[in-house]
């Protein structure tokens, strides 16, 4: 995709992981939900953005908050009878895509359906890039943010540059 619109972004990726426990789900939810002052997203690969905070439902159980860079985390107050909560963005990095033809760039290497309604913009969706696994979250018609761990940012970073560069992605 040797095209001059595409555009590839790095940045920190503050993330917190929070899980309600099995036959819990119902309460810790109103918990969480109060807590942060927003709904929450009701199925897996549904988001909901509440002012610079992105709330993702990576499994029935799960969220995942994600942070707009440099914004404060929240306080969280998680009853420990009711689940729990734990700090990823250590480990993680948030690559944003953008361009005509980055569909064509992704299906090289990652599982995704570009088209499907499960990935349509404001969707999340689990997958692999390169054989590691990624949350791909649909940011408009043609872009994403992907969320990678740290370990194989620079690799996936230079793996997505080159592939940008060359026609069709080949």
């Amino acid at each position: 995709m040797a095209s001059s619109d595409f555009t590839l972004s790095v940045a920190d990726c503050p993330l917190i992981q929070v899980e309600g426990w099995d036959g819990t789900l119902s309460q810790f939810e109103s918990s969480l939900s109060a807590s942060l002052g927003a709904k929450l997203p009701a199925s897996v690969g549904e988001t909901v953005r509440h002012q610079s905070l992105l709330v993702i439902r990576i499994a029935p159980r799960r969220l995942w908050l994600a942070l707009d860079d440099g914004t404060q985390a929240p306080t969280l107050a998680i009853d420990p009878d009711l689940g729990c909560s734990v700090c990823l963005g250590e480990g993680r990095v948030r690559f944003g895509l953008a361009g005509v033809d980055i569909s064509s760039v992704l299906s090289t290497c990652m599982a995704v359906d570009w088209h499907a309604p499960a990935a349509a913009p404001g969707r999340a969706v689990q997958t692999s890039f390169h054989h590691v696994p990624v949350l791909l979250l649909r940011t408009g018609k043609t872009a994403c943010d992907l969320i990678v761990p740290r370990t194989f940012s620079r690799s996936l970073h230079d793996w997505i540059m080159d592939h940008q560069a060359s026609p069709a992605g080949s």
